[in-house]
């Protein structure tokens, strides 16, 4: 009896595992694990209530209890009926800047009208009526907005609608004010290139003179009988660059007065902030090398400057953004994120005293500062301290004592704080967990939940999703270095199984990370196969050291890494050793082909889309960043470049590329093409015909494509079989 008991169970269990759903690349892009999530949460001044857009409406809400106690605005009911597709409060919460119609420019910039809605009027007006605008800001006061139109900035006294040109000289690609060019943009992500002063009675703006950049140009298809020739400034690694100088308007007389922020050399200005202190400018700068930077305090009314901290470093000071330099209301300390002492930590300084204490210390990594409370003296950030793949929230006095863990989980959190630190909203998933949200108060105790993807965990049961692996491995050289691993469905340890890598491997980057994330690698696994990810050297968050390593060798010690992985991962007794692939986008796609070149006795097949295949066609700042000049390290560029290896090819490749990508030109793939076939090498050319550097919705063709390529290729049914 009991004989027949277990055979039935055993019967049962096989016939729950089989019934178990198959999926696509097309079911996982239509949402089918998709994560919910609570987006667009705004803190109002108050701290208990909070905003969020839902349809034509911003609609506030309760902290507290998660109700709605009031709706700002519905401007389905205004006159004129608009939808807007963002919005700005003011200061002090009587104005709404509405976005109308944005038209994308690059990642970041676009054109749009903006309508300024009064909530205690209930009355809606345009904020111009002479063309479209970019960038519109309210000003801190609410009685004025700024913005750019044709490269010029303006602002506008929204009480009377009087509109005043601050700059008359702006040009399409020869001068530009209050906006920045194609690489202040894409490197240090912004596309508003001018600041409001706390007492709205200046405006700091970027005046930038790429005159003298070369242009670069981009042919688009459309459906026109000609194509139409787009072109703009790009500067190339070791090519000229903009020149970038600061200015400060004075709204009371007119007058504009240019900061002292020149150097003997070249330099960039990767920010501006107003201090609390009126009249004060604070100005981020660095030299072209990357390696030694400045911050600049600088007076509105004299232009005068003086340097209140610098930091150099033998190879380069990491990307500088907003939480590089936090200034405290009192006028004189900030706060300094760097990684100078070979972790990135916080420091506190004074304007008037130089360097107060270190705030945070140790062998691991401060990842975002989330803000300080200044009355409670304390800060709130997220950090590495329980393991590189983790993210967890603490709070520390600014005098680095009484450190607390407030998070308590075991995976990534993400944090968003209520304005004066009452609440926060947590998003947290881990390698088996969903996005969890959940509202708490400062000290972490648990309000209620927001999204529990309930439906989604019952989903991932349904189809028997496999669930990703972590594991470590040691290199011939001795670096541990961390991956994780996707099985496919009813696994079988004895059976020999394709194998996928992908990667990105940029210097600062993570892949392998205690997170939630499904993706096209995810479906793959539906058919057979193997997928694994390494972060190698260069990849981010486990010291300087182990990030720096590739400084002025790009592609060297990452792509050493990955053929070292994929020999350990071919080694396993379930991975096929002659059918391994490796997969990478960007930086990935710059990998993907140098690992099937440098690694063709490893890798059997790669498919690289978007790839740099030369960094010398990349731009200045992030390549000489990471790569120096060109022209002091040649060999930096040039041996690692995968066009001078295309004679190496045995395995199968399979090249993407969007022909109106302003980031990573075509021409990367266009001169890796030019080899292959000089090299009278076999290859697949997928090209996406006006598309940029994401592939917009021609994504998911590309992505099936390259699932039949792979299976086509190294699959169970492939060629190799």
């Amino acid at each position: 009896m009991q004989k027949y008991l277990l055979l039935a169970v055993a019967l049962l269990t096989t016939a729950v595992t089989f019934a178990q759903k198959k999926f696509t690349y097309n079911d996982l892009s239509d949402g089918l694990f998709a994560s919910k999530t609570v987006r667009g949460v705004r803190s109002m001044n108050d701290g208990i209530h909070y905003t969020t857009q839902e349809g034509s409406a911003i609609v506030k809400y309760s902290y507290e209890t998660g109700e709605a106690v009031d709706t700002i605005v519905n401007t389905k009911n205004t006159t004129p009926a608009l939808n807007f597709s963002d919005y700005e409060f003011s200061s002090d919460e009587r104005k709404i800047l509405l976005t109308v119609d944005p038209q994308a420019i690059y990642r970041h910039s676009f054109t749009a009208d903006y309508w300024i809605y009064d909530i205690a009027g209930n009355s809606l007006k345009k904020l111009s009526d002479n063309g479209r605008q970019q960038v519109a800001q309210l000003s801190p006061d609410g009685q004025k907005a700024a913005f750019v139109r044709d490269n010029n900035l303006f602002w506008v006294d929204l009480n009377s609608g009087k509109e005043v040109q601050v700059t008359t000289d702006g040009k399409r690609n020869e001068i530009l004010n209050g906006i920045p060019d194609w690489v202040y943009e894409e490197e240090y992500s912004f596309s508003r290139a001018y600041e409001w002063s706390p007492q709205s009675d200046y405006i700091a703006y970027y005046r930038t003179d790429e005159t003298n950049v070369k242009e670069y140009n981009m042919n688009f298809f459309e459906d026109s009988l000609y194509p139409t020739v787009y072109k703009f400034k790009y500067p190339k690694a070791g090519e000229e660059n903009s020149t970038v100088t600061i200015h400060v308007y004075n709204l009371a007389n007119g007058s504009t007065r240019q900061m002292e922020t020149q150097t003997g050399g070249e330099h960039y200005i990767p920010r501006i902030v107003w201090t609390a202190n009126p009249g004060k400018l604070a100005v981020f700068r660095i030299n072209r090398e990357q390696n030694h930077f400045e911050l600049l305090y600088a007076d509105a009314k004299s232009g005068e400057a003086q340097v209140i901290y610098n930091e150099a470093n033998p190879r380069y000071v990491e990307r500088i953004d907003y939480e590089t330099v936090t200034f405290l209301p009192d006028g004189d300390r900030f706060i300094i994120k760097s990684e100078k002492n070979g972790y990135m930590h916080l420091y506190l300084y004074s304007i008037r005293k130089g360097a107060l204490n270190r705030i945070t210390d140790g062998a691991w990594e401060v990842v975002s500062l989330l803000g300080v409370d200044d009355k409670a003296g304390k800060l709130y950030y997220t950090s590495t301290e329980t393991s590189p793949l983790k993210r967890n929230l603490y709070s520390i006095r600014l005098n680095g004592k009484d450190k607390k863990r407030i998070t308590t989980g075991e995976g990534t959190y993400t944090i968003n704080f209520s304005k004066g630190f009452k609440y926060f909203i947590s998003y947290f998933s881990n390698i088996s967990t969903p996005n969890t949200v959940t509202l708490h108060t400062a000290d972490g105790k648990a309000v209620r939940v927001l999204e529990d993807n309930a439906t989604l965990k019952a989903r991932i049961a349904e189809y028997g999703l496999p669930q990703k692996e972590f594991f470590t491995f040691t290199t011939s050289e001795g670096v541990s270095l961390y991956g994780w691993m996707i099985k496919p469905p009813h696994f079988d340890n004895t059976k020999k199984y394709p194998l996928l890598m992908t990667q990105y491997s940029g210097p600062g980057s993570q892949r392998v990370s205690d997170s939630w994330k499904t993706d096209w690698e995810d479906a793959l696994a539906q058919e057979g196969f193997v997928i694994a990810c390494v972060d190698g050297r260069g990849t981010g968050f486990r010291g300087e050291e182990f990030k720096k390593c590739t400084y002025k060798d790009l592609g060297n010690l990452e792509v050493k890494d990955q053929i070292e992985a994929a020999k350990y991962l071919g080694s396993l007794q379930f991975i096929d050793p002659e059918r391994i692939a490796i997969y990478g986008w960007s930086y990935g796609g710059f990998m993907a082909l140098n690992c099937i070149l440098k690694g063709n006795d490893v890798f059997h097949a790669a498919v690289s889309v978007a790839p740099v295949t030369s960094w010398r066609f990349y731009d200045t700042i992030y390549t000489e960043l990471y790569n120096g000049n060109p022209n002091d390290n040649p060999e930096g560029y040039d041996n690692n470049s995968p066009i001078n290896y295309a004679e190496l090819l045995k395995g199968k490749l399979f090249l993407a590329h969007g022909t109106g990508d302003d980031n990573v030109h075509i021409q990367n793939t266009y001169r890796m093409v030019k080899a292959l076939n000089e090299a009278d090498k076999e290859y697949e050319l997928h090209i996406y015909p006006d598309r940029n550097h994401s592939m917009g919705p021609d994504r998911k063709h590309l992505i099936n494509a390259a699932i039949e390529f792979l299976i086509r290729t190294i699959g169970d049914n492939g060629g190799n079989e």
